[in-house]
């Protein structure tokens, strides 16, 4: 579905229900605060914050089983917490999964102790071997959210969506 000019939230957003994305688990994060009330909101989107990361990925995987369309939402620090659990069940078992991650410590950080994971992030998808995206636009964040869950389908493992500061 063609859509006119997104804000950056709004494209995330959209390219998840394009993607018939009905089910998101979250971990608070203010960059995604919008995108948090807007899935909660969403009377179509059954969501679920928690407060560990490798929580929300149990949960997915139930939720994928169970014939739903799992997203999850974090901060890139939280990737640290939840890559055994990623890699020992989603992928082992082959279920999709969305990941939208607020990539802190990258450029125009404030915070200090954010940046050495800003820059381990996108080295700790690769040696995954997990794919990701990195919009810089709403227009290709849309279709990014949408064609990562059509991947994570194929290769039956999770596939990122990495926003930086700058995309917000």
């Amino acid at each position: 579905m063609k859509r006119t000019k997104m804000d950056s939230t709004e494209a995330i957003y959209n390219g998840l229900k394009d993607a018939e994305i009905d089910f998101v688990v979250s971990v608070p994060c203010v960059n995604l605060s919008k995108l948090l009330e807007m899935v909660d909101e969403d009377e179509e989107i059954m969501h679920i914050p928690v407060t560990r990361e490798e929580e929300g990925i149990g949960i997915c995987a139930g939720a994928y089983m169970g014939g739903r369309k799992p997203a999850i939402l974090m901060q890139n620090s939280g990737l640290g917490n939840s890559i055994n659990a990623l890699k020992s069940l989603m992928e082992l078992y082959k279920f999709p999964l969305v990941i939208i991650i607020s990539h802190r410590g990258t450029e125009g950080e404030t915070i200090c102790g954010q940046i050495p994971m800003g820059e381990s992030t996108p080295r700790l998808l690769n040696a995954m071997d997990f794919h990701f995206f990195e919009p810089t636009n709403s227009e290709t964040a849309y279709e990014d959210v949408k064609n990562a869950w059509k991947l994570s389908v194929e290769e039956g493992k999770p596939v990122s969506v990495l926003l930086e500061i700058k995309y917000w």
